[in-house]
């Protein structure tokens, strides 16, 4: 996440109190779509950009998971990060699918899924481990009870927690530009601290943040978020079209409840889960601009909660690998998958 801290808080601060901001955690909630029942929801409007892939719905354990699939071959399971949807897989799905199922998802809360708008007590509604109980639940509703799996950023956490509570469902693990959850938290940095304050302010329980998020015309938090500058070039216009059409009140709310878990929820999972260790083959890809390569060692930090050895490399670029580093990410998945 890349918006400047500034930047941010001039432009919440300006919009507070503005019609777009709701009075109360009540009246936020009542913008936030709750799951409806099987088979009500509508498809959402094509953007054109996974052009051959099936739109479809899968109702979960209180969440309706929106994906889109394609391509033949075993089941591969991508799963992207915040603030983006299933189209950050835009540019690679499509080979992909020359040699894999691809199913490409929504997590809850983000993109077009819905989850519920009570995040339960310590939000465990939206913790990695709710979130990858949804993606198993999406995988066996295709027919898949086991699958190539890989995310990036949120999505990669979610992937990571998968991978250790359903050893059996993960063939192989890929991972884009992110370290264990408890072992950021518990290594934090200055320099950590200043580029990745999102996480905590994210994560406050007040609702006041919510609506400072909310504030800002979801266009100009999109661009700024991406990029401190503007929107990068490398992100296609219709790809941030869909962030954009994307973010609204349910993904706010439902983004914040994620990060709500990661700090707290999240870490006790964590920490019960410290001997346990990843089983599959497994592979780390991190950029060599963000800021999770320049200040932990991605490898060997990885390497120490895998059962096996860990492959992966720094590629070229920022946080954003599939739609900035394309070419590389790409050929690194296929090299990974196909042995």
């Amino acid at each position: 996440m890349t918006i400047n801290r500034r930047q941010f808080m001039a432009a919440a601060a300006s919009g507070l109190g503005t019609q777009l901001v709701p009075a109360s955690r009540d009246a936020l909630a009542q913008t936030a779509t709750a799951p409806s029942p099987p088979g009500t929801r509508q498809i959402p409007p094509d953007s054109g950009l996974l052009r051959g892939f099936e739109a479809k719905w899968v109702r979960t354990n209180g969440a309706d998971i929106f994906l889109r699939h394609g391509g033949k071959g075993p089941p591969l399971l991508l799963l992207h990060g915040n603030p983006q949807t299933l189209v950050c897989w835009h540019k690679i799905a499509g080979p992909l699918a020359s040699r894999f199922h691809v199913v490409a998802a929504d997590l809850r809360g983000y993109g077009d899924s819905v989850g519920p708008t009570d995040g339960g007590a310590e939000h465990v509604n939206y913790s990695f481990r709710t979130m990858a109980r949804d993606q198993v639940d999406v995988m066996a509703a295709l027919g898949h009870d086991r699958f190539f799996l890989a995310g990036h950023d949120r999505g990669a956490r979610t992937a990571h927690r998968l991978a250790l509570d359903h050893p059996d469902r993960v063939r192989k693990l890929a991972l884009l530009d992110i370290l264990p959850t408890r072992y950021v938290w518990s290594h934090a940095s200055r320099e950590w601290a200043l580029n990745s304050w999102h996480w905590s302010f994210m994560a406050q329980p007040d609702d006041m943040f919510e609506r400072m998020i909310a504030a800002i015309p979801a266009r100009e938090f999109m661009s700024r978020h991406l990029g401190r500058s503007g929107k990068p070039a490398f992100f296609d216009d219709r790809a941030f079209a869909e962030y954009v059409r994307c973010f609204t009140r349910k993904t706010i709310h439902g983004s914040c409840e994620d990060y709500r878990a990661g700090a707290g929820i999240d870490l006790e999972h964590d920490e019960a889960d410290r001997a346990k260790k990843i089983a599959c083959p497994m592979m780390a890809l991190w950029s060599e601009r963000g800021n999770t390569g320049r200040t932990f060692d991605v490898k060997a930090t990885w390497q120490a909660r895998a059962a096996m050895p860990v492959s992966g490399k720094a590629l070229p670029g920022g946080h954003f690998l599939p739609e900035e580093t394309t070419e590389q990410t790409l050929a690194e998945l296929q090299a990974f998958l196909s042995v």
